[in-house]
């Protein structure tokens, strides 16, 4: 590795000499934003906003739009509070505020039980509340905030997400989403209303992980996640669903941010197209760091990871036709590793290159009806595809083709729903999903025993995915809710119809309790390389078997208990048994199951007769952000089996059995003003083990690739994982701009269980892979 060159230590003194103190001086920034009908989305006019704790109390009062503006709210942590007649009090803690960039809020009321009254509700009022009401049970909201403080996330949001109770990771730095034990290729990914290919960049056709989010934390809006018992609305997923926004760019003021770190440099710019208008554009661009170093020449090592991605929202909303949104997102990965002869390092023996691309393109419209109703349907197009390819030696010094596979995907989404809120009690939703595919598919590897290739996929076709629902709220007295509804679901690959049935029910207790319930049904259409996977008979002849393979299905039951200790302490537990059925098992006594799929596509004739159970009980204990600091222990026990052709209840892939995590983080104000503040934040993390399979190393050998003990599938485990992650960082408040550092280090007691086994057909050996190392991630961020 070269050493760092001198403009490289020039642009980090500048940096320093930018963050230099000045004299005291008392800071402030405007708070504006929109306030709209929870239900109905038709703007709020006339609500009182406040600053609490502010003297002279900052407030003011939105107009006939639903638009406010406070100006000269002071930089730190700010509370705000909107009322209005007839509404819930809604109150907003814990708001960051800094110089360089206004602070734009999109707030929605919920209208009370009783309209003529002005109604405060406590028990869930934090940065983590639910926009969508719909969902009472095994939900949870992620704030931006959120993702940047909690150590560990790196301001990546799917990180975040492992630190809730019942999601896991598999310990190797990959962005992994393992819900309640169940496999993550289970989970969906949503942007701005519709599905979307995996967001990670060096991702694999069906897979949900990757190192890097191509999401950059500068563009999202809080998110929300859902771990079972999905509302009506949410279809074609069994364990989770990560549903992403996008934030809106600020509509009256140009501002912009550069971020420079280990894990990319960017530009955010985001403003109005004209002066006193009400559309903006938002648009990010971000490059690998490393990337970037190396083709200056400053950094000289191999399997440098090379990426870029581009995202943007564009609003513009309209007096008569409603309000549209067009976004996108796009990134490009790459990375280009070779292995050495252990005996002569002059002498490469494999060479591996993988390739990845995603793009979303899409225009979302919202417009209200009337007062009591609203339309909102997107357009989304998207494509991704990834490529990875080795040479190897073989008999020979000559670096022969080993493995190539390629997989292309398209898609075209159309989503469509219309609310009706009848009344403060009845809220109804009726919605359509339309999804086509066009995909080409093809991998190949070579089998050395055979001396010959051997294809795996090549096909080139279309499938379609339609999906349709049906949901009603009824608050059926101000303390009891029931959400009821149907949620339908077919493909192109056969003829059958899911009806799926979903119902959850909440009643609030005195003192901030609440007892919560769930059931429904779920399907989800398997990744299309699984149905056209190539299997071979006996005598080599070709066939595609599973085509016409039904969808897998599931069925979860969820009860909770949620208990507001005090104003910013909530505790909640969870329970919850999930059923599934109808898994692509192997023909025959086999213990093969999707339901432990990881990046193979089967070579096996798959039929639809497979189960799974998962059993699990949850604890959360939070006290949010208040007084300059928080804390978040969450704990999860489960059970995760399944059964295959061989009728034999066997552990899953996934069956941890435990997952618990401790965050912690303080805050300080510093300098001579105030203005600057510093904060250290903490993660602990102890993981369980994740099941494996024995390799058979002499077979291996005689065979050229890995040959499992299937017979004895996931008897054997890995080691349990054990993580702490500390993060620090300094924001730096000035006249017009703002600076921030931050050093996140993973694993920072270095440990090293082992997690995996693979076997290595060149060394001909089985080899371990161990959690993620000690890695620091150090960042700067500009905000002007």
């Amino acid at each position: 590795m070269k050493a760092m060159k001198v403009p490289f230590l020039l642009l980090l003194n500048l940096i320093l000499l930018l963050a230099a103190g000045v004299a005291a001086q008392d800071l402030t920034q405007t708070v504006r934003g929109k306030i709209v009908d929870h239900d109905s989305k038709a703007p709020v006019e006339f609500a009182t906003i406040v600053v609490v704790g502010t003297e002279p109390l900052l407030g003011t009062i939105s107009d006939n739009n639903g638009y406010f503006s406070i100006k000269k709210v002071p930089v730190g942590r700010a509370t705000i509070k909107v009322s209005r007649i007839g509404y819930e009090e809604k109150i907003i803690p814990n708001l960051v505020i800094i110089s360089g960039k206004e602070t734009v809020l999109d707030l929605e009321l919920k209208e009370s039980f009783e309209t003529l009254k002005e109604v405060t509700i406590s028990s869930r009022q934090h940065k983590s509340e639910l926009t969508n009401e719909m969902a009472q049970v095994s939900s949870r909201g992620l704030s931006v905030e959120e993702s940047k403080r909690y150590a560990g996330g790196i301001g990546d949001p799917a990180r975040l997400v492992s630190s809730f109770a019942g999601v896991g990771s598999t310990g190797d730095g990959n962005n992994d989403i393992i819900v309640r034990g169940n496999n993550p290729r289970f989970v969906q990914w949503k942007l701005e209303g519709t599905e979307i290919p995996n967001p990670n960049h060096f991702s694999q056709e069906g897979l949900t992980g990757g190192p890097i989010s191509a999401l950059n934390s500068q563009m999202l809006a809080n998110s929300e996640f859902y771990t079972g018992a999905f509302a009506p609305e949410y279809g074609n997923a069994l364990s989770g669903i990560f549903d992403m926004r996008l934030r809106k760019g600020n509509s009256e003021k140009r501002e912009h941010s550069f971020s420079i770190g280990v894990l990319g440099t960017d530009i955010t710019t985001e403003g109005p197209f004209k002066a006193g208008g009400k559309s903006s554009y938002l648009i990010n661009y971000r490059y690998s760091t490393l990337a970037l170093i190396s083709s200056l020449g400053i950094l000289d090592f191999g399997g440098v990871p090379k990426y870029q991605d581009l995202s943007f929202k564009i609003v513009i909303p309209t007096e008569k036709a409603g309000t549209f949104s067009l976004f996108g997102l796009g990134g490009l990965s790459n990375i280009k590793t070779e292995s050495f002869d252990p005996e002569n390092q002059e002498v490469v023996n494999e060479e591996f290159q993988q390739k990845g691309r995603l793009g979303v393109v899409g225009i979302r419209h919202l417009i209200n009806l009337n007062k009591k109703s609203y339309v909102s349907s997107t357009l989304a197009y998207a494509t991704n595809g990834s490529e990875n390819s080795s040479l190897r030696a073989f008999d020979t010094p000559t670096l022969q083709e080993d493995l190539h596979f390629n997989t292309s995907n398209t898609s075209l989404r159309l989503n469509t729903t219309f609310n009706y809120k009848l009344s403060n009690r009845h809220l109804f939703q009726l919605g359509t999903v339309y999804s086509h595919f066009d995909f080409n598919f093809k991998s190949r590897y070579f089998d050395g025993a055979a001396g010959k290739f051997v294809q795996t996929l090549d096909v080139d076709g279309t499938a379609q995915l339609s999906q349709s629902f049906v949901t009603w709220k009824w608050r059926a007295t101000e303390k009891l809710s029931l959400v009821t509804g149907l949620h339908s679901q077919n493909t192109s690959q056969n003829q059958s119809v899911t009806i799926e049935p979903r119902s959850s029910l909440r009643y609030d207790l005195p003192r901030g309790q609440a007892l919560t319930a769930g059931l429904g049904v779920h399907s989800n259409m398997t990744s299309l390389g699984n149905y056209y996977a190539i299997t071979y008979d006996t005598e080599g002849n070709r066939r595609v078997p599973n085509t016409a393979l039904g969808l897998l299905k599931a069925r979860h039951y969820v009860v909770g208990y949620e208990n507001k200790l005090s104003k910013n302490l909530f505790l909640k537990v969870e329970a919850y048994h999930q059923d599934l059925y109808d898994i692509p098992v192997e023909a025959g006594n086999s213990s093969y199951s999707l339901i432990n799929q990881q990046a193979e596509f089967p070579d096996r004739v798959l039929v639809n007769e497979g189960k799974g159970k998962n059993t699990g009980l949850e604890l959360t204990l939070e006290r949010y952000f208040a007084d300059s600091y928080y804390f978040l222990v969450t704990a999860s026990l489960f059970d995760s089996k399944y059964q295959a052709g061989d009728r034999v209840w066997r552990s899953t892939r996934f069956n941890k059995r435990y997952i618990a995590n401790g965050l912690f983080g303080r805050e300080f104000k510093v300098g001579t003003s105030k203005n600057n503040s510093l904060g250290i934040n903490s993660k602990v993390s102890w993981l369980g083990a994740n099941r494996l399979l024995n390799i058979d190393l002499k077979e291996s050998v005689e065979k050229g690739y890995a040959v499992y003990d299937e017979r004895n599938a996931f008897k054997k485990k890995g080691e349990d994982v054990f993580s702490l992650n500390v993060a620090v960082n300094y924001r730096i408040n000035r006249s017009r701009l703002s600076h921030e550092f931050k050093v996140d280090v993973q694993n920072v007691t270095n440990q090293s269980a082992v997690i995996d086994l693979y076997y290595n057909a060149v060394n001909k050996s089985i080899e371990e892979v161990k959690q993620l190392p000690l890695l620091p991630i150090v960042s700067y961020t500009l905000n002007f």
